[in-house]
């Protein structure tokens, strides 16, 4: 049952990142490239766990693709933020 819970969390990461390129690709929002790359590291993240024993010895080593996901997203927001706070030059 496990190997299917993280399977369906790898589809839905892999999915919701989809949704974020199409956004990325209509707006052209960097923001929104961001959000997919990294839904797609986590799902790519939630696939190597469910592909791997829970007594592999390395196995903690991939929640370092799940920190490196969640560090694109923080990037992306503070870009973004930068973004509205940075004066326009006319």
């Amino acid at each position: 049952m496990i190997e299917f819970v993280t399977g369906a969390n790898a589809t839905c990461a892999a999915v919701a990142g989809l949704f974020f390129f199409r956004f990325w690709r209509q707006t052209g929002d960097p923001l929104f490239a961001r959000f997919a790359l990294a839904f797609w590291m986590l799902g790519g993240h939630w696939a190597l766990l469910a592909g791997t024993s829970p007594d592999y010895e390395f196995r903690p080593v991939l929640f370092l693709v799940r920190l490196f996901a969640f560090s694109v997203i923080i990037e992306g927001i503070v870009a973004k933020n930068r973004e509205k706070l940075a004066p326009r030059a006319r």
